[in-house]
């Protein structure tokens, strides 16, 4: 059953789908293979949370050790023989030797990332869907709505619900891409491509002092559109637009040449990764004149943020797992509904309980060959959501 109506460019329609309510024997399959599923997400998240811990602690370590040997450069123009194979501190303007150019469009920038990217204008599809029981059956209402909208990759309109009316093309006439300048210096030393790779804070670049390079293409503010009306842009048609990154000459329009600093090993006039006795490479890029000891200080942060995420996600498997080893106990009970949301209740306090003690568990195993007594506490705290869990189940009757 379908129905269609049309509001502007969104256009929009309704299916209802219906199929038998699987039977027992086919929800018990279904719940076999997702605890599958879960056993292996559940191993996955013991896996995940022990080497965390160990990244983590082995990273603090290698900032430690980075920052009692580190050596800040005087001048950034000479090359000390002395600082040969040490770990150096430098700050100063990006250089470029050459600059960067997209002859299509008539566009030269000294900078050391030059990104075209290009949208086209297309159908994109949106999908709401609703699952009810009725009659015994499992019904589906699925509303596909359609609007036309830009996006830099193709959407692939024979994947639609409904592509009569709502077809994209299947390519662009004009790609997006990157161009990376070859040579890249601060002062007299050269940055190797691992730093050269940590320069993506990409600006858009401004189109108002540029012509129209073609007949067939015109500026509107910072894009150039192949369109015949671009206030009124057709299926197919694109627009392109231009960002930069690290800014290496002094532009009339956009200003100084961008600063950074850098912490790397110095290799003649090259500036390329250092590796620590705790196994750990430094190679350290931030924009902006920055002391060692706030280079370092955000390196910390970022490894606590980063420990702290990779903890959450092994946590959230280890309760997905869980929950899907344990979902059969949902399905042998699923004609009684009383008692299934009951059970479906305790099955999810039984998992939240047993992911947090596992979690803490392994993060303090993780710890023990390297911080014992935190070890040791965080082994205690494990057992705290166990104990809560007990402390609320009510006491038998005595006999």
């Amino acid at each position: 059953f379908q129905q269609f109506s049309d509001t502007g460019r969104r256009k929009e329609h309704v299916k209802i789908t219906s199929e038998p309510k699987p039977g027992f024997l086919e929800q018990l399959s279904e719940t076999s293979g997702g605890m599958v599923i879960g056993f292996v997400t559940f191993l996955l998240a013991f896996y995940l949370l022990f080497t965390n811990e160990g990244r983590a602690l082995r990273t603090a370590k290698s900032l430690d050790e980075g920052l009692s040997l580190v050596v800040p450069l005087d001048s950034i123009h000479s090359i000390s023989q002395q600082n040969e194979g040490r770990l150096v501190h430098l700050a100063g303007a990006l250089s470029t030797s050459k600059p960067l150019f997209d002859p299509s469009y008539g566009l030269s920038l000294q900078a050391v990332k030059l990104k075209r990217n290009v949208e086209m204008y297309q159908w994109v599809e949106y999908e709401e869907s609703n699952e009810y029981e009725e009659n015994g059956e499992i019904k589906k209402e699925t509303k596909y709505s359609y609007n036309t909208e830009w996006k830099s990759e193709v959407v692939n309109s024979r994947n639609f619900d409904r592509e009569i009316g709502h077809k994209n093309p299947s390519a662009m006439a004009v790609e997006s891409f990157t161009a990376v300048s070859s040579n890249v210096q601060v002062g007299s030393f050269v940055l190797s491509k691992g730093l050269v790779d940590k320069i993506d804070d990409f600006k858009q670049l401004s189109l108002s002092h540029l012509e129209d390079p073609h007949a067939d293409v015109t500026r509107g503010g910072d894009y150039f559109y192949h369109s015949d009306n671009p206030r009124r842009p057709e299926v197919g048609d694109l627009r392109v637009s231009f960002f930069y990154a690290g800014l290496s000459g002094d532009d009339p329009h956009l200003g100084s040449a961008d600063k950074v600093t850098v912490i790397a090993r110095q290799r003649g006039d090259q500036l390329i990764p250092y590796h620590t006795k705790s196994g750990d490479v430094l190679e350290i890029l931030y924009p902006g004149d920055l002391s060692v000891e706030e280079v370092f200080q955000k390196e910390h942060e970022s490894n606590t943020m980063k420990t702290w995420a990779l903890r959450a996600a092994g946590w959230f498997s280890m309760f997905v797992g869980i929950s899907l080893m344990t979902r059969i106990f949902y399905t042998l009970v699923d004609w009684f509904p009383v008692v299934r949301d009951l059970v479906n209740i305790g099955l999810k306090a039984f998992a939240l309980c047993v992911a947090s003690s596992l979690s803490l568990l392994t993060i303090s195993v993780g710890w023990l060959f390297y911080r014992p007594l935190w070890a040791l506490l965080l082994a205690l705290l494990s057992v705290v959501p166990i104990v809560v869990a007990r402390s609320r189940v009510p006491p038998k009757k005595q006999q």
